[in-house]
């Protein structure tokens, strides 16, 4: 993988700032030069004007000095001639931009020492615009220079794999040094709590204050929190080993204290647990249980908008029919030994179902993603269906996981659900049940651990879904019964 220079961006806004201040200063320096030899022209010209114009301006010819005044209009850089008597009256004023602003030269006509009148001529400012056009060569090549900088420095500069390893290896060796010493804080915590040690905290007071009983159910504690410690170490090292990319953005996030009050927090779940109960971060656990979320696909936030009045009996028809589909799907002999615990209800955020096996036989796994997938399938008719009748409906996605890890799937489908898809977080006894009847597919580029051990619904064996076929043609003709009894 290529990794780009570091702190790119802002070396290209420094060779940006670099290029308008080139800019800026060639402007400034070239219009002094232009205002400096137009100053000079402009003097000449008003010299050589009052000796081709003394003749004519003692006589007050008015045409003859118009005629001389129209040849030094002609220059380009002229743009108004005044000439005045010694009373100080306009004889001739003459230009073809009177209104323009520029730099005015005036000089006093004499013959000898009388003063016989004046002449006053206007240099038109050049602007910046004209300035930048007849230096274009510059301009361009100066772009082309800068832009050529940002290409070097973005090949130079970027990290090598030795410098990417290294710097993934500090990460690591730092983050292992302060894990390892919140483990040893940790640990000498509860070592004291159990040998009646200094207190801490009011927590730690309340122990220590117990009589020999419950310093004995002390110790019991501090050994299973060691275990804890120790579970929670190898499951890190185990998912260093296989993702090191993911990880290590993930460690560089977090601090010495969060990873103690992490390893704490799991140390008390763990404490209010039975001893042989599986920690929720091992994959191993077994599945007794699984919730079905089912959400609405709503980009817009449509359904908070929709007026109580068609609100309300959309979500009475998707309950009722997705109570209907748990009844029909639960008498399929493939899910034999699986049933609800609880009643679907739909509300603006979704609907979950929470399907329990009642033997160790039972396939619960298997059962809650075919739920999930009849649903949508049964959402998918019902959806488009109204939009062909011109109605309000919403498009649906699921999710399939343990009770362990309700949560973290609700985070899911808020975070990568996409419409009418189906994402599956299960533990390895889980996947099992699935893995002979359903195919999935890895998230691509995950960025968290849930999102690494999440799976995608990509399709069932002809067998699953003929069944759900099945399913779903019965759940459609009781739902068409229910509407003519109606």
């Amino acid at each position: 993988m290529t990794y780009l220079a570091p702190r790119q961006g802002l070396f290209a806004i420094i060779l940006l700032v670099s290029f308008c201040l080139q800019t800026l200063l060639l402007v400034i320096s070239t219009d002094q030069q232009l205002s400096k030899s137009r100053a000079l022209k402009g003097e000449q010209m008003v010299a050589q004007l009052i000796d081709e114009a003394r003749l004519s301006l003692e006589n007050k010819d008015r045409v003859s000095l118009s005629v001389i005044a129209n040849r030094y209009t002609s220059e380009q850089d002229v743009t108004r001639i005044l000439i005045k008597d010694n009373n100080d009256d306009i004889l001739v004023p003459v230009g073809n931009a009177p209104m323009q602003q520029g730099d005015t030269i005036r000089q006093i006509a004499t013959n000898g020492d009388a003063v016989i009148g004046s002449v006053a001529l206007t240099l038109k400012d050049v602007s910046k615009g004209e300035i930048i056009a007849m230096q274009w060569p510059f301009v361009i090549g100066t772009m082309l220079l800068h832009l050529l900088l940002w290409l070097i420095y973005g090949y130079l500069a970027r990290p090598t794999k030795e410098q990417i390893s290294a710097l993934s290896r500090n990460i690591q060796d730092l983050y292992r040094e302060q894990y390892n010493q919140g483990d040893q804080r940790g640990y000498s915590r509860d070592l004291e709590r159990g040998t009646g040690g200094t207190v801490g905290n009011p927590a730690d007071a309340q122990l220590s204050d117990g009589d020999s009983e419950s310093v004995t159910e002390n110790k019991v504690t501090s050994k299973r929190t060691f275990n804890v410690h120790n579970e929670v170490n190898e499951y890190l090292r185990n998912q260093q080993n296989q993702e090191t990319g993911d990880e290590t953005g993930s460690l560089t996030a977090a601090s010495e204290g969060d990873t103690e009050d992490k390893v704490v927090s799991i140390a008390k779940r763990y404490g209010s647990q039975s001893s042989g109960q599986t920690s929720k971060l091992s994959t191993t656990r077994a599945v007794d249980s699984v919730r079905v979320q089912i959400v609405f696909h709503d980009e817009f936030n449509m359904l908070e908008r929709l007026a109580p009045a068609q609100r309300l009996p959309y979500l009475a028809l998707c309950t009722q029919l997705l109570n209907q589909a748990v009844t029909e799907l639960l008498k399929q002999p493939l899910l034999l030994g699986v049933s609800a615990t609880n009643e679907a209800r739909f509300k603006d955020d979704g609907a979950s179902v929470v399907l329990k096996a009642d033997n160790s036989h039972a396939k619960v796994a298997l059962a809650g993603v075919m739920l999930a997938k009849l649903y949508l399938m049964l959402n998918k008719i019902i959806h488009d269906k109204h939009i062909e009748l011109s109605r309000f409906a919403l498009p649906a996605k699921a999710g399939v996981s343990d009770e362990a890890q309700s949560e973290p799937m609700t985070h899911l489908l808020e975070s990568i659900g996409k419409k009418e898809q189906l994402l599956i977080l299960l533990p390895t006894a889980g996947l099992k049940q699935i893995s002979n009847h359903v195919q999935v597919h890895s998230i691509m580029r995950p960025t968290t651990v849930y999102e690494r051990e999440c799976a995608i619904f990509d399709g069932g064996n002809d067998s699953l879904i003929q069944r759900l076929a099945d399913v779903r043609n019965a759940v459609l003709m009781i739902e068409d019964e229910d509407e003519s009894l109606i």
